[in-house]
């Protein structure tokens, strides 16, 4: 068991710092059994306010994107494509949208299949990012070096556009390269 990490920390106006600080921490799920799993973070995407026109803020605040204009440290669980529920962490300070999709985590790519295998769905959307709603986030001192990082374009929004959708906010790394070192 690691430290949990509080509300407080993840309030960060600067969104693509979050996204990257968050490579290494873990994402704890408690089942319904009272059994908890923890997986190491390995793959997230940064969207960040209303003017990334990646983000679902571009439009403002409307009732789906209410909680990512809350006070960072909560989640945002939405439906993509009918079938696939995906996993934010709201981010920023209050009023400001702001928030980092969890992509993958070790053993997990993707984000449909993460949420899949961890039980998440929209009933955890707006709930606190804390152990009483069942998914949390911990340090547990996995630091990821700079150079094992990734940095590429974001996934399946060219909707936004040419300078957006090439804006190098997701970021990955592979868990084996910290054994190796």
């Amino acid at each position: 068991m690691g430290r949990i990490i509080k509300a407080k920390a993840l309030r960060r106006k600067n969104t693509v710092a979050l996204a990257r600080w968050l490579l290494g921490k873990h994402l704890v799920r408690r089942r319904q059994n009272g059994r908890s799993e923890a997986r190491l973070i390995t793959e997230v995407e940064a969207y960040h306010g209303e003017s990334d026109l990646a983000c679902h803020a571009r439009a403002g605040r409307t009732r789906r994107t209410a909680v990512m204009y809350a006070a960072g440290g909560r989640w945002y669980v939405y439906l993509c494509y009918g079938m696939h529920e995906m996993l934010n962490l709201v981010s920023g300070p209050k009023d400001w949208p702001a928030a980092v999709l969890i992509r993958g985590v070790e053993g997990i790519s993707g984000p449909g299949r993460l949420t899949r295998s961890l039980a998440i769905n929209r009933t955890l959307n707006s709930a606190a990012a804390a152990r009483p709603s069942g998914l949390w986030l911990e340090d547990r001192g996995v630091r990821v070096p700079r150079r094992l990082l990734q940095a590429t374009p974001r996934i399946g929004v060219g909707y936004a556009g040419p300078v957006w959708s090439k804006k190098p906010w997701r970021f990955t790394f592979d868990p084996a390269a910290l054994k190796s070192r």
